[in-house]
């Protein structure tokens, strides 16, 4: 039974490995693409694709991926430096969503449309807000003394779990932008099923790795 439990152990390793550098490339290849697309700079519009893609298809998904045990590219640093590593690429995820959302709104005044009329529109402004209230939730954990009233255990829980829902809802708004008129336009055939399949990709890898960090772990220790 040891010999078999071994090698369970390490081909489960080795799968958890994999699917974390795919979900490396395919952030990093997905933001590329969407970026060679829409070639920012061209109008107004260009930089709200390139923007959010950034946002959160690159910078949400690396600063998920610092944490991995298996796939974090910061793995053999101190966990300090992961955490800042972590809140550098949130804000600058944050920043990216308020640009991305900004520019949006001026170009739908610009050319006289109605705002957050989609349920593309209507879920990237929740998520653009969730973004900003996690943050927020991420100050209380690198100065604890902000929320004595919780513990630190207790906060970190549902920080990670707020951070989960907020990167699923990143991954669902980029994949409502896919089916809108400019993506349909630009992104045909297989194409556009290959990038459909980014977001559920990096999403079931970021999914996994918060489960088996804080809800297997708190399940095996009740």
């Amino acid at each position: 039974m040891a010999p078999s439990a071994d090698v369970d152990s390490r081909l489960h390793r080795t799968l958890r490995l994999l699917s974390g550098v795919a979900a490396h490339l395919v952030a990093f290849a997905f933001t590329i693409y969407v970026s060679c697309k829409s070639q920012p700079g061209t109008s107004p519009f260009s930089w709200h694709p390139f923007l959010m893609s950034l946002a959160f298809s690159f910078f949400m998904t690396e600063a998920m991926l610092v944490f991995s045990p298996d796939a974090s590219l910061l793995r053999s640093f101190s966990r300090k430096v992961r955490v800042r590593a972590h809140w550098i690429l949130q804000l600058l995820s944050v920043l990216c969503a308020i640009l991305g959302l900004g520019i949006i709104y001026y170009n739908k005044s610009l050319h006289g449309k109605p705002h957050f009329s989609t349920w593309h529109g209507l879920l990237g402004l929740l998520t653009v807000l969730w973004a900003l209230i996690q943050n927020v939730g991420g100050i209380t954990l690198l100065y604890p003394k902000l929320a004595q009233r919780w513990a630190l255990s207790t906060r970190k829980l549902y920080h990670a779990t707020s951070g989960l829902l907020l990167y699923l809802l990143g991954c669902a708004s980029l994949f409502l932008g896919m089916s809108s008129l400019w993506f349909s336009a630009n992104v045909t055939g297989s194409s556009w099923y290959l990038c459909v399949l980014c977001p559920v990709l990096t999403g079931l890898v970021v999914m996994n790795q918060v489960s088996n960090a804080y809800l297997y772990r708190k399940r095996s220790q009740s």
